[in-house]
């Protein structure tokens, strides 16, 4: 059969058109479920930044696409992303009410240190490395962990100026090791997510919260709080994942995945510090405008936190111990900035 010129290089033109749509198919698009308001400062200084970066480093081979509105609930997101509900999920560990995180609590506990991105990179090179975090989030790629800054304790008409004080207290924690120092110094804890903290504080449901100084600008309680607490290298602190369905990410090229991680790790917890610095920065500086008394914890108060601390470290030294690790150890390197009693 003889084909002319001309349906020749019809068939060539379609041919090459194919190709180029085949190209395009081939960009692998991760959805990034997230649950944070979509202005709150992580998600527009950290998440956002770093889904643009993929983009970049993978030049467009892989995008990241970050919803508007999350897929589940928060306390989900770990089990969203391992299931495949989502690509891409980040949340908090202690929001998981199962064992399954142990190890993480190293990045939970008091006087971890001054800022955030000091805690997060020590926190990615802690759990991420001696601990093994990657085998406590099995069934995911563990792409980063990150924590807020040092954790302070916002109420409304209360003054801890003796430990007494903390009886009949009410206040919201986000689970883990801060409930159970809370409940040790003799708070009522309740756990909710921070996107329930403003109703449920405006209704009286509870006197306080555990949080970062941010929280005053990003959840607009400068006018529904009148006192923060503060703790030297924090109060407490909380414990961020950021995982990857592993079916999507054993999809991926290696050469992406390498290029993926140089913006993820260590690097991340970096950009997730630097956004919680920044917003905690931000935070103080509605506190002192709105009026709100900003104080350090006395000695009295700060020897009961740290008794019972002490305690709660220890249940924790010992379980992680028995799983072969050198627990001791990791807490230590993490709290930098833990007072002398």
């Amino acid at each position: 059969m003889i084909i002319s010129r001309r349906a020749f290089l019809a068939s060539a033109m379609l041919a090459v058109s194919m190709l180029g749509s085949g190209a395009a198919s081939a960009a692998t698009e991760l959805v990034l479920s997230s649950w944070l308001p979509p202005r709150h400062p992580l998600v527009m200084d950290a998440i956002k930044p770093w889904a643009k970066q993929v983009g970049e480093v993978t030049q467009g081979r892989v995008t990241v696409r970050v919803l508007a509105k999350p897929l589940g609930a928060p306390p989900a997101h770990f089990d969203m992303a391992k299931d495949g509900v989502a690509d891409i999920t980040y949340g908090l560990h202690s929001f998981t009410k199962d064992d399954r995180f142990l190890r993480s609590r190293v990045g939970q506990f008091s006087f971890l240190g001054k800022s955030a991105v000091e805690i997060s990179k020590n926190f990615w090179s802690v759990y991420g490395g001696q601990l093994e975090a990657a085998k406590e989030h099995e069934g995911t790629k563990l792409l980063g962990l990150f924590t807020h800054g040092p954790g302070v304790l916002l109420s409304k008409g209360y003054h801890f100026d003796s430990p007494d004080k903390f009886q009949g207290f009410k206040l919201r924690t986000p689970g883990g090791y801060p409930a159970d120092l809370m409940s040790g110094v003799g708070a009522t804890t309740l756990f909710m997510s921070s996107g329930e903290v403003y109703e449920k504080l405006t209704r009286g449901v509870i006197d306080g919260i555990c949080m970062a100084m941010d929280s005053v600008r990003a959840f607009k309680l400068d006018k529904h709080i009148t006192d923060v607490m503060t703790v030297p290298g924090g109060l407490y602190n909380t414990s961020w994942f950021l995982v990857m369905n592993q079916a999507k990410w054993d999809g991926i090229s290696e050469d992406d995945q390498k290029a993926i991680m140089s913006v993820s790790g260590e690097a991340f917890a970096e950009l997730a510090g630097k956004a919680w610095d920044a917003a905690d920065t931000d935070g103080l500086a509605t506190t002192r405008k709105a009026g709100i008394d900003v104080y350090e914890a006395d000695d009295a108060v700060l020897a009961e936190i740290m008794d019972v601390s002490a305690g709660i470290e220890k249940v924790w030294v010992d379980a992680v111990a028995a799983q072969g690790y050198d627990a001791a150890g990791a807490l230590a390197s993490m709290q930098t900035a833990k007072p002398n009693k």
